[in-house]
Parts: C-alpha cells; sequence; structure tokens
C-alpha cells in the first residue's frame, strides 16, 4: 500500500489554525542535484509540526529555506497569506520566523542577559549613556528575567556565563531568546540530539508551552518517541520529496519507520493506517 504527498489534496479543515507561513512548490536545485523538489506545507498558529526523514532527505534544505538562509530554485512562500521572499535570515526574523540550530548559536563567553540581547542591546537613555554608548544592563536584567519567566525557565542567575550552564539551559535559553523576537514561527533542529533524559524532558515541555504561546512550532527530530509525543502533524521527507503529510494520531512509529525508509509493504499492511489523501499536503486538526 503506498500513499504519497504528491496527491491532489483539499485544504484545511474548517476549524483548523491559521497558516502562519506556507511554502507551494519548493524546489531547490544544486548544479544537477535535486536537493528538495515540489514541496507543499503550512504552519499553523499553537501547532507543532514535526519533520522527519533519513540524513540527506531534505529537512536541512527546507529549514534553510524556511529560515532565509537560502532562497528555493521554484516555489513560494506565504506569511499570513501573502507573498514573501526571505533573501536572507533578516528578512525571516522581520517575518517573525526565528530558527534554532543544532550548534545553538550562543556566545559562550557571554552571560544568559547578553546572550538573549545580543545585536539588540539597550543603550542608556541618560545624556552620557547616549552620548558614549553605554548600555542600560539593568534594564536588559529586568528584560531577560521576565522573557526567562514568559516561558517557565529557570536560569538561577541571568549574569551567568551560559558556557557554565548545563546543555538543556543553554536550549532554553537559545529558545527563550528565539520566541522573544519572534513569536510567529519557531524552527528547532533536533533540539534533544545531544541532551540527557531529564534535559529532553525540560526541553519538550519548553516546547508544549510555546505552543500553548500560539508561535507555530517545526520540530526536526529523528526521536520518533518524542515525534508521536509533541507533535501536532507529521511531515515525512525521502530523498527531497514530501511523501506524507498526517496528523499524528493517524500515524505510528512503525508507519514513520516505512514511509522514512521506503519500505512499505508490509509494515503499511500490519498498521492498516494509510495516509490518505485528506491527510497529505493539510492534515487535519490536533
Amino acid at each position: 500500500m503506498t500513499s504519497t504527498a504528491e496527491t491532489a489534496t483539499p485544504g484545511p479543515a474548517p476549524d483548523a489554525p491559521a497558516a502562519v507561513l506556507e511554502a507551494r512548490g519548493l524546489t531547490k536545485r544544486y548544479g544537477s542535484v535535486v536537493a528538495l523538489c515540489d514541496v507543499t506545507l503550512d504552519l499553523r498558529a499553537g501547532e507543532v509540526l514535526a519533520l522527519v526523514g533519513d540524513n540527506g532527505a531534505g529537512k536541512s534544505t527546507l529549514l534553510k529555506i524556511l529560515s532565509g538562509n537560502t532562497t528555493p530554485s521554484e516555489g513560494t512562500l506565504l506569511v499570513n497569506g501573502e507573498p514573501t521572499v526571505f533573501r536572507g535570515p533578516t528578512d525571516a526574523t522581520a517575518a517573525g520566523v526565528a530558527t534554532v540550530y543544532q550548534d545553538l548559536a550562543l556566545a559562550l563567553d557571554l552571560d544568559v542577559t547578553g546572550n538573549l540581547f545580543l545585536g539588540r542591546e539597550i543603550v542608556s537613555s541618560s545624556l552620557p549613556g547616549r552620548l558614549l554608548g553605554w548600555l542600560d544592563r539593568k534594564e536588559m536584567r529586568r528584560r531577560t528575567e521576565a522573557a526567562l519567566e514568559r516561558v517557565r525557565i529557570h536560569v538561577p542567575d541571568v549574569t551567568r556565563e551560559c558556557g557554565d550552564l548545563s546543555g538543556g539551559q543553554r536550549q532554553a535559553v537559545a529558545i527563550a531568546r528565539a520566541v522573544t523576537w519572534c513569536e510567529r514561527v519557531l524552527l528547532l533542529d533536533e533540539p534533544t540530539a545531544a541532551l540527557g533524559v531529564e534535559q529532553q524532558r525540560e526541553v519538550l515541555n519548553l516546547i508544549d508551552h510555546v505552543r500553548g504561546m500560539g508561535t507555530a512550532v517545526v520540530l526536526v527530530s529523528h526521536q520518533l518517541p518524542h515525534v508521536m509525543e509533541i507533535a501536532d502533524r507529521v511531515a515525512v521527507l525521502r530523498r527531497g520529496r514530501l511523501v506524507a503529510l498526517a496528523d499524528r494520531e493517524t500515524v505510528t512509529v512503525e508507519r514513520l519507520v516505512s514511509l522514512i525508509t521506503g519500505l512499505e509493504g508490509e509494515a503499511d499492511e500490519r498498521t492498516g493506517l494509510p495516509i490518505s489523501p485528506k491527510n497529505t499536503s493539510h492534515g487535519g486538526t490536533r
């Protein structure tokens, strides 16, 4: 039994959350290599869309397009229904799209406050401060504490260098920084990959909380149990193509593995859970 996302499909269900970012027919070529081929999907407010696939499936390429780090060879991005071109990460950030990569991009020799306001430092409102460019560290510290509290992150001391924090705390700080400046869409690249079990749980709880804030979350992960726990919908990429996009409740881990590897047959018959046309391109609601 074989089903793919190339089948013509209807639009979202009437009660589906609003699409804040849409990809239409995205294709990316590097010379003769097609890294991504005709991918169409939507990111919805207050939902977690898990993006799964084997190495080389096209996940990183899709993430780069959504984050403005590369432009598609073909296809269109829409923000709140309006066609948009991301010429760089700055354009994506301006549209409310933030990305947290595996390396987190934190300055480990800066404290939590310094990382949260990196490139967005607040200058003192006093005359000497304005003339000399003095930073208003007290105000930045206050806002940092408020931002961490808003996303329910506990860091004992925001003046502590990020290099002294645990892996889970660093991941949390990176996510807090992202949603502080960009609330519309959060792209997460393997956020639990290098963490212990307890720290993974903290990050999953944080993702759930960010979803509750109304942010659309894209979770790239090889951890299928995490996907089944936290995702609202699951998109499967294989060899650059979107082969399935379905409600998480309609799939099993076994079904996802068969879609990721291309080993349909027996696994599909056993689960009896085909991803029908109504569950591709625009899956149902939670």
